[in-house]
Parts: C-alpha cells; sequence; structure tokens
C-alpha cells in the first residue's frame, strides 16, 4: 500500500471474495486501536459488531456481486476495547493476480452529537444574554451569531440524515422482496395438499416458513418465528432459513435439524448477550405410506389435527425455544393419522 493511500484521511482496506482482510492502511488501524498483525488475515466480522455482520452478510455481499458497487452503506465498526464506531462505507471490487478482491472506503460519522450538543450550548448562552439583561449587546450578537451558524450546520445534518432514509427505505424493500421470495410454494399431489397464506405485520418480519418434498412419501414442514420486529429478527430469520432448507432437503432428521438452529443461534450471539435473540419452531416429518407425523415444537403455539371425524389433536410445546439454554434435548414426539384430516399451523400474527 503506497504511503499516500496508508495515511489518507480515511479507512481503507481490501478484502478477498470470502471477507478476509487482505490489507487496512494505517488510518483505520489507529481509529479501532488494533496493530497490522491482529487483523490481517481475518475475517471483516473481527472489527465489525453483531448487527453489522448480518447486515455484512445478508445485504454487502449480495450486491457487490449483483451491482458490482457499495455506495454510502452505514455500517457499525467495533475497536479492540469494544467501542462502536459508526461509519459510511463505499466498495469497489476489482481483480488482482487474476483473483477478485474488493476496496472499502470507510468515512466515521461521529459529528452530529457534536454539533447538535455545540447547538444547544450557543441556545443557552443566547437565553442567559437575553434573561439577565447585564451582557453587553455585542455579547448576545456573538451568541445569535453562534446559533445561527450551528442551526445551519444542522439543517445540513438534517439533509444528510433525509437522504440516509431514503436509501435505507429502498434497501428495506429489497430485503423484503428477498425474503418473500425465499418462501416455498404449494404442494398438491394425490398424497398431500399443502398451502400457506403469508402477510408480514411489517416491511420486515421475523416470521417464516418452508415445506419441501423428501420423496415419494415424506414430507418436511418447518415454521419459525424470531423475538421481535424489524431488521434485526429479519435477518437473523434469513440466516436460519439458509441452514434449515440445507438441512431439511438433505434430510436430515428433526431433531439434528432443531439442534443445528439451535447451535446457530447460539453461536451468533455468542460474544454479545445484549443483541441475544430467541427463535420458536415446529418442525414436522410427514410420512403418508406409514400415515404417521414426527414433530417437534420448541416454544411454539400448538398447531391442530382434525381427525376425519372432527376431533382435535393438539401439538403443544415439547421444549424450550431455540437459542435459550445450551445443550436443549430436543426429543421427538409421533403420532398416527387416518386420510382425510387436516394439520392447521399458524403464528401470533400469521396463519398457514
Amino acid at each position: 500500500m503506497d504511503e499516500q493511500l496508508n495515511y489518507a484521511p480515511c479507512g481503507f482496506l481490501t478484502l478477498s471474495e470470502d471477507g478476509i482482510i487482505l490489507s487496512i492502511n494505517q488510518t483505520l488501524l489507529k481509529l479501532l486501536e488494533y496493530h497490522i498483525n491482529q487483523l490481517h488475515g481475518n475475517h471483516i466480522n473481527s472489527i465489525l459488531t453483531v448487527p453489522s455482520r448480518l447486515f455484512y452478510q445478508f445485504y454487502f455481499v449480495p450486491l457487490i456481486k449483483l451491482e458490482n458497487l457499495i455506495e454510502e452503506m452505514h455500517i457499525s465498526l467495533q475497536t479492540s476495547n469494544g467501542k462502536e464506531i459508526p461509519v459510511i462505507m463505499n466498495a469497489l471490487p476489482r481483480k488482482e493476480n487474476g483473483k477478485s478482491v474488493i476496496d472499502c472506503v470507510l468515512m466515521p460519522m461521529r459529528n452530529r452529537s457534536k454539533y447538535e450538543n455545540e447547538l444547544l450550548t450557543a441556545k443557552k448562552e443566547a437565553e442567559s444574554a437575553l434573561i439577565a439583561k447585564h451582557k453587553a449587546n455585542a455579547d448576545l450578537e456573538n451568541a445569535l451569531n453562534s446559533l445561527k451558524q450551528k442551526q445551519e450546520e444542522l439543517l445540513e445534518l438534517n439533509k444528510q440524515n433525509q437522504v440516509y432514509k431514503i436509501n435505507t427505505t429502498k434497501e428495506l424493500e429489497l430485503a423484503r422482496k428477498i425474503q418473500v421470495t425465499s418462501l416455498t410454494d404449494s404442494i398438491i399431489n394425490e398424497n398431500i395438499h399443502i398451502e400457506a397464506f403469508y402477510e408480514a405485520s411489517n416491511e420486515l418480519s421475523g416470521d417464516i416458513y418452508g415445506f419441501y418434498q423428501l420423496d415419494q412419501h415424506r414430507y418436511g414442514v418447518i415454521l419459525l418465528d424470531v423475538m421481535g420486529h424489524g431488521i434485526s429478527s429479519a435477518l437473523i430469520t434469513m440466516s436460519l432459513h439458509s441452514l434449515f432448507q440445507r438441512l431439511i432437503s438433505t434430510g436430515s432428521n428433526i431433531e439434528d435439524v432443531m439442534k443445528e438452529l439451535d447451535n446457530h443461534l447460539h453461536r451468533l450471539f455468542q460474544y454479545n448477550d445484549e443483541a441475544w435473540h430467541y427463535c420458536t419452531a415446529i418442525n414436522l416429518l410427514i410420512d403418508t405410506n406409514k400415515q404417521e407425523i414426527n414433530y417437534i415444537n420448541a416454544g411454539y403455539p400448538p398447531a391442530f389435527w382434525q381427525h376425519p371425524n372432527g376431533n382435535l389433536h393438539e401439538l403443544n410445546s415439547t421444549t424450550l425455544p431455540l437459542g435459550t439454554f445450551k445443550d436443549t434435548v430436543f426429543k421427538t414426539n409421533t403420532f398416527s393419522y387416518s386420510k382425510g384430516g387436516r394439520l392447521l399451523l399458524y403464528t401470533d400474527r400469521s396463519s398457514w
């Protein structure tokens, strides 16, 4: 890295296609309070807060591949002593020695609070001058001029904030489309009929479902509800989705699926208890040949099986929600059914 770039008035780093830090300038190292040998060769997650790790995985990576450009992405860095630093990041991919790398420029944005505090101080000074009436007119005029200057600075910051809100709205809409397209289609054949209705309570949701045909007679069904609403819950939901989709599609039994999802949540928040989220879930394996349903309910609202004669059988919670305690034991429950029955699965906000 040349001398000018190494000490540029902004952070600069180069990532591999997998997110490994290949180079980082002295400006960013000083900001993060690290030495080069502590970060070189590590994943970028080592300098990101927990929400920003999720944001990087589910927004940065897809967008850099799709658009070959990242502009004004707001994330938060974490210093060696745990201090959070908000930054604006621009990124651009390029080729280096035949391999794809990503150059990133990071600009800290910590002056907004400073300007607001200065504005409040100037206002108090002006009010004190008017009430006391013992300060000279020159002092009062200077205070009012200072107030005007700070107001102009705040107006400019508000304009920048409005641009940020517009960009965030666009990103949320993209995230919503990604989330909706990840939901599975109906399965209708001579052995089974599965349909779903989904309507998120917010622009982004912590609820998700999936159902998969494993072979001629076996079908996997899963519903999850991550604690809370909005961006953080939706990001966690999508990280769980990629995991359970792979596990169920490859034929893992329901106990292994629930254990892997539970472990994933514990790994995700092992260094930040304040960001901890839990997840309720129900996972079912339906065998139409044996006419048998295996299920595990982890803190989820009870499902209902309606027998052909109209009687109801509740599939109640059998264990704690995912991510609650480590080494939770997930035990499968089984019941047989007769052809012509119906299974109802739902959340506290939507029905399936």
